[in-house]
């Protein structure tokens, strides 16, 4: 069984936030490994419900601030429709993932895990105007 480190940084490289989930198989898709943090962040999330999801991506219905998504009142969040929203993003460039030093572009490439791989996701901000 395989460990990995999920972290997202800040486009200059600063990290933002990380975490570990171990006992996976060597090997997942990109799609699986996504699926896999969106559905532990929101689980995080829905067992405390707030007014802010720090989530890769905005839920329905929140408005994004500097330090994540606030919601208009606490909720539980659907893990699965977070999950088809995070694909979306990544389909359009809204984010990205590296693993180790390699940025995936295919959501079904498979991802050998062996090596206990850090993926790091990298949010990519609009600029204003542009």
């Amino acid at each position: 069984m395989a460990t990995v480190t999920f972290r997202d940084e800040t486009a200059a490289g600063r990290p933002v936030t990380e975490w570990e989930v171990a006992g996976l198989p060597e090997r997942m898709t990109v799609r699986e490994l996504i699926g896999l943090r969106v559905r532990e962040e929101v689980a995080r999330y829905n067992s405390h419900p707030g007014d802010r999801f720090n989530g890769l991506v905005r839920p329905d219905d929140a408005e994004t601030e500097p330090n994540g998504h606030r919601l208009r009142e606490p909720r539980r969040i659907d893990g699965e429709r977070q999950a088809g929203i995070t694909e979306r993003a990544f389909l359009a460039n809204g984010f990205f993932v590296l693993v180790g030093d390699r940025q995936v572009e295919d959501l079904d490439e498979v991802v050998d895990l062996t090596g206990d791989p850090d993926l790091v996701f990298i949010k990519l901000v609009a600029l204003v105007g542009g």
